[in-house]
Parts: structure tokens; sequence; C-alpha cells
């Protein structure tokens, strides 16, 4: 059953302070001169890696467990280990402190090109026109309603093929990581007053798995998979091949890496000793965009398929692929029943809340009454 609410808020809470505190700390290290980048920092941010290994254990929910797992566990570990070096989006010396605690442990990336700005009467203001990559809040209007849609649905699934519920799982992550996301993007962007870069990109227009993969699905997670994985092999790689075909062995790297990190998220999601078959499903993936990378630098631009052929295709061999090697992964941590579960326990909170507030108010308006 979905643990009490009230604890794992409290223990939410607590989680947060312990990585605000261990951020704070390397903030610190970061800005001490007797400290140089290389191995004695990493010798001294080591513990706060093991730390934020360690907190998700202390969440049971698949919303607040998982997400805290994805944010703390895999990508503030992975900027801190870039800036153990020098790298990454943390080393920048014009970060302040509330800037170096969102970007460390928020899935955000500050633009370097931010828009530009018009001047009237002697005020800086931005120009008002689309940025490249923001999505206009009908977007994710539009989203949101269809995730509500899509919970109506399911008091139907009994009379749904199973391999429709799938395809219902697939909609229901994606639109719940994409707008969860953008909701911390936002809250991130009014509070730091910077411009970021977009965390989604329609991946369901891909028109290849490198697009999908490189360009379209959880960017955060793609550009901090670059400079930690897939640069460091090409460099290492371009030593022994052709600089051409560096790449290859290194999107194998980023995949087993990937692979690695999500079998990590799973176990905390469900506490259950990994099969290996999310692996498999990566490695997959990688196999074919290597093959498919390779099968481009021999082609050139000779052959190209039409989008009207080529994103149906790659949209069609991740979902089917997804349904033979992933989505059973959430069933078997029962994650269909524990987000009802949880959606129930939020909103039972919500009405204890309610209900607490509205009689402390009849009470006061009645005491001043008599």
């Amino acid at each position: 059953m979905y643990p009490d609410l009230s604890r794992e808020i409290s223990n939410l809470f607590k989680v947060w302070a312990l990585v605000a505190i261990s951020l704070c700390y390397c903030y610190a290290i970061g800005k001490s001169k007797t400290i140089p980048t290389g191995t004695p920092r990493l010798l001294s941010l080591l513990p706060v890696v093991c730390v934020f290994l360690l907190l998700p254990l202390n969440l049971y929910s698949l919303h607040l467990g998982g997400f805290t797992a994805f944010f703390i566990t895999w990508l503030a570990n992975f900027k801190l280990l870039l800036f153990t070096f020098g790298k990454g989006p943390l080393s920048s010396s014009s970060l302040s402190l509330p800037r170096f605690l969102a970007v460390a442990c928020l899935p955000i990336k500050i633009q370097q090109n931010p828009s530009p700005k018009s001047h009237q009467n002697g005020h800086s203001r931005p120009i008002i026109k689309p940025k490249k990559g923001h999505k206009s809040p009908y977007n994710y209007a539009t989203k949101i309603l269809m995730l509500g849609l899509l919970l109506r649905v399911y008091d139907y699934a009994d009379h749904i093929h199973p391999k429709m519920v799938f395809v219902l799982y697939a909609l229901h992550i994606y639109f719940t990581l994409e707008i969860m996301l953008a909701m911390v993007a936002a809250l991130a962007r009014v509070f730091l007053g910077v411009e970021l870069e977009q965390q989604f990109n329609e991946p369901y227009l891909s028109t290849s798995l490198q697009d999908f993969w490189g360009r379209r699905w959880n960017i955060m997670v793609t550009s901090i998979l670059r400079p930690t994985v897939y640069e460091p092999v090409i460099k290492l790689t371009a030593r022994f091949v052709p600089r051409r075909w560096a790449p290859i062995p290194a999107i194998l790297a980023t995949f087993v890496v990937s692979a690695i990190m999500h079998e990590l998220i799973f176990y905390y999601l469900g506490r259950l000793r990994p099969n290996w078959e999310i692996t498999g499903f990566f490695l997959l993936h990688g196999g074919c965009l290597m093959a498919e990378i390779s099968f481009k630098k021999a082609l050139g631009d000779k052959w190209r398929l039409p989008r009207v052929v080529s994103t149906p295709l790659t949209v069609g061999f991740v979902m089917a692929t997804g349904f033979w090697l992933f989505f059973p992964q959430l069933l078997r941590c029962r994650a269909d029943e524990r987000v009802f579960e949880e959606y129930a326990a939020v909103a039972a909170f919500v009405k204890n809340v309610s209900g607490l507030t509205t009689k402390t108010f009849h009470f006061k308006l009645s005491t001043l009454e008599s």
C-alpha cells in the first residue's frame, strides 16, 4: 500500500534539506582556493555523491521518489563529477549560490545566449517573440488536458487490448515527465530570472533513433551524458580508430551508462532485484543507433526516407521495444496500481487539509461573534 502521505512529505523535506546543505558545501569547495580541481576536489565531493545515492531510499512513492532519484542521483551526481574537474554547468565562476543550487539539482540548463532585449524609456525589456525551443502555454495546457482524459480512460482498461494499454502507459509517462519537468523549469525561470533550454522537443515527431535520443527525448539527460560519457570516450577511441568512426563506440558507452542509471532508478521505485531487461532495452537501442549512424556515414545523403515513412518507423520501433522490455518492468514494481494509490492519497490529503482549514475558520468566526 502507499505510505502515509504526511510522513512521505516529511521525508521529502528532510531529503531535500540534506541536498541543499550538501550542495552549499560543494559550492564552498568550488570557491576554496586550497582545494584545486582534479583529485583533491574529487575526494572532497565523493562523500556527497555517496549521500546522493542513498537519499532516494528514504522515499517510497513513484512520483516523489522517482523524480528525486532522477534529479539528485543521476543529474546532480553527474554534474558534480564534471565539477570536480572544472567542467560542466556548475563550473561557471558567475554562478551565485541560488543558481548553483538550482542548476545542480534540477533538470535545467541555462541558455548561453539569451534572447536579445529592447530598451524602452531607459528600461531593458525582453523582445516579445517566440523563443527557439520554447513552447506556448497552450501546448502544455493541451497535454495536461490529455493526461486528465487518459486517467479517465483507465477506468475502462479491462475492455482494452493489453497492447493498447501499453500505449496508454507510454503516453502517461511522456505527459507526466514533460509536464512535471516544465513546471520545475517554470519555477526556476521565475526565481532565477534566466532563460532555460528546452527539456523535450515533441519526440513523437522523431525521424530516426538519432533524432529521438539526441534531440527530442529528455534533452537534459542527453546534455549531461554528452560531456560525462560520450565526449571522453570519443577522445579515448580516437587514438585507436579514425576520428570519423570514434562516435560509434562512444554511443554504446553512453547507452551502457544510461542503462545502469535506469536500473538504479527502477530499483528505487520498486526495491526489486534487477532482471536486466531495462539494460537490454538500452543496449538494443544503442546497437541499433550505432548501425543507423554507420549506415548514414556509409551512404551520406544519397538515400533518405521521407518523413512520412521515417517517423512512424522510428516511433513504432521505440514503442514495440518498450512493450517488450521496458513496460514490463513498470508492471513488475506495480507502477500501474501505485500511481492511482498516490493520486487517491493526494486527493484525501487535500480534502483533509481543506476540511481542517474550513473548521478552523468557522471556529474563529463563531468565537468572534460570541
